[in-house]
């Protein structure tokens, strides 16, 4: 399984790739390639889901430069290419801190 440093590693050099449901999130949400590599220097483990459907996988926050908060959660299986399974950006009514469900 990936570690958190090769996660922020593929995010920001954009070894990355979006499932069909993830591609169709990010385009609905105005959410950029720039966005999601920008936040890979600063991105944290907010849920680990070792018992997901198709592989591990986990919920990241992190932010854009212009502050913005993404959430991403991805696949951790060992791949040379991350896998997004989603990306939103997180409501501040349903987080607090956008780490943790209220």
């Amino acid at each position: 399984m990936k570690v958190l440093e090769q996660v922020r590693q593929q995010l920001t050099s954009g070894q990355f790739e979006f499932t069909r449901h993830a591609f169709k999130r990010a385009i609905e949400r105005n959410i950029s390639e720039l966005e999601i590599r920008e936040i890979g220097n600063n991105v944290k483990i907010i849920e680990e889901y070792p018992d997901d459907k198709y592989s591990p996988s986990c919920l990241l926050l992190g932010f854009t430069q212009n502050k913005r908060p993404l959430h991403l959660q991805v696949s951790v299986e060992d791949s040379e290419i991350l896998k997004i399974i989603t990306i939103y950006e997180p409501d501040e009514e349903r987080w607090t801190g956008f780490e943790k469900r209220r």
